[in-house]
Parts: structure tokens; sequence; C-alpha cells
């Protein structure tokens, strides 16, 4: 008789990147750009409501970010962290 075994599979959203208004620098840029949940950032950027990005930060969608923009540390160590190889 073989032994049953119970797993779970959970399916990880990607977040994508998007600016943070409240860490700009001097010349207006986003100091970073932070990680935020895909279904977030069309209604923010309609609506204006807040998201909130994998480090906590909240702000509202604005602009996306290009590649080779700065991005926030600590939402790059939680993404990492969620990915499986």
């Amino acid at each position: 008789m073989m032994d049953r075994v119970n797993t779970t599979t959970k399916t990880l959203e990607r977040p994508d990147l998007r600016e943070d208004t409240s860490s700009s620098t001097d010349d207006g840029a986003p100091k970073f750009f932070h990680y935020v949940k895909k279904d977030q950032i069309v209604d923010s950027a309609i609506s204006g409501k807040m998201v909130v990005a994998l480090c906590g930060e909240t702000f509202p969608v604005k602009k996306q970010a290009k590649p080779g923009s700065p991005v926030c540390p600590d939402c790059e160590r939680i993404y990492k962290g969620l990915r499986r190889k």
C-alpha cells in the first residue's frame, strides 16, 4: 500500500516595477522603483488609488520603470525570496 502525500501548490504573481514619488531626488526623478502587484497598477494609474510595494511603501502609480532604473533594495530582496527555481 502506498502512502499518500498531501501537497499544495501556490501561484506567485510576478510583481512589476513602478515609481515611488515619495522618495524622489531633487530633480523630481524617483530615487527607487518598487515592485508592485500587477493587478494594482492599472487601477492606480486610472483612479489614483495608492498601491503597496513589496517593501511596504505606498504611493500612486505615475510612471513605469525603464531598464536600468534603480530598484528598491528591500523590494528586490523580498522579490528574490519569492521566486522559485
